[in-house]
């Protein structure tokens, strides 16, 4: 019975440094969507204080920040207009009400 004989393919230079990016980018993206998740969530603790001035300001770092995460690729477009529409909306009904 003939035994076979198992090669080690080599890996290719271009195939481990796009591994290294993706990882690079996986943790960034992480960071900027965990970031976007905190600063609406600030924002929604806010609305409870009834300070308008804080909840004005938390809103605009809010749509900023989500607007960076669109800019850098991390979001889709139209999912960070479709946050920053929903976040001020309920703003708005915070600040009605």
């Amino acid at each position: 019975m003939a035994t076979k004989t198992i090669t080690k393919k080599k890996k290719k230079l271009s195939v481990l440094k796009r591994a290294r990016q993706a990882a690079k980018h996986e943790l960034r993206n992480m960071a900027v969507k965990s970031k976007v998740k905190t600063f609406i969530k600030k924002l929604e603790s806010l609305y409870a204080g009834k300070d308008k001035e804080a909840i004005e300001k938390g809103l605009k770092e809010a749509i900023s920040v989500i607007s960076n995460a669109a800019s850098k690729g991390v979001i889709h477009k139209n999912t960070a207009s479709r946050k920053i529409s929903r976040v001020t909306k309920k703003t708005n009904k915070a600040l009605a009400s």
